[in-house]
């Protein structure tokens, strides 16, 4: 083979490669953004304008969330926010309305603790995305119960309803999340002391 045929070869495949990696990029960004959002992918997807649009503000949602210094709890502090929790969901039998408000004061403090920006219900929404897609539904649903129970118009089962909801965030706020940052600042440590 001459010298120009292989040059020609070597050009044509590199230019192959290049159209596969274009093509191939978004697709493996959209498969990514799948796994790490869940179901709020697809919400994000039916709610923008286009699917391109839906995952620019996944990318920044994950690039946000980024920034912020989220930290695990310590036992002693999960053991505390676990008696809370068991003292709101006992209110709950004599004052529904109340023990609502206090769950979700409960999960908005928790937020807090572990890092989580709490200046509002959509920016919570879009931070609590990254990690914790799986139950944002729920917080969702628990909020949206908790205004309509401001306004009177919940009963008593919506309010239950409600507070499975909460409970649900709340165990995942609680228990994910920490451990594969203490795992990640375990090796780093290692790593910075070697």
């Amino acid at each position: 083979m001459s010298t120009g045929a292989i040059i020609g070869l070597v050009v044509a495949v590199v230019v192959v490669l290049a159209v596969l990696a274009f093509v191939l990029r978004p697709a493996m960004q959209r498969k990514k953004l799948r796994d790490r959002f869940g179901p709020e992918y697809d919400r994000a997807v039916s709610e923008s304008d286009s699917r391109t649009a839906a995952e620019k503000e996944l990318a920044e949602r994950e690039h946000r969330h980024s920034e912020f210094d989220l930290k695990p709890l310590s036992p002693s502090a999960q053991e505390s926010y676990r008696k809370h929790w068991a003292t709101v969901q006992t209110k709950f039998v004599d004052s529904p309305e109340s023990a609502i408000a206090d769950a979700d004061r409960l999960v908005t403090d928790l937020m807090a603790e572990r890092g989580y920006p709490t200046e509002g219900y959509e920016a919570q929404l879009s931070v609590l995305s990254v990690e914790h897609a799986r139950t944002l539904e729920h917080y969702r649903k628990a909020h949206d119960i908790s205004e309509r129970q401001e306004i009177g118009e919940a009963s008593t089962e919506d309010l239950r309803t409600a507070m499975v909801h909460y409970r649900e965030l709340f165990t995942d706020l609680l228990e994910h999340g920490g451990a594969a940052r203490n795992d990640k600042e375990a090796v780093r440590k290692e790593k910075s002391d070697v």
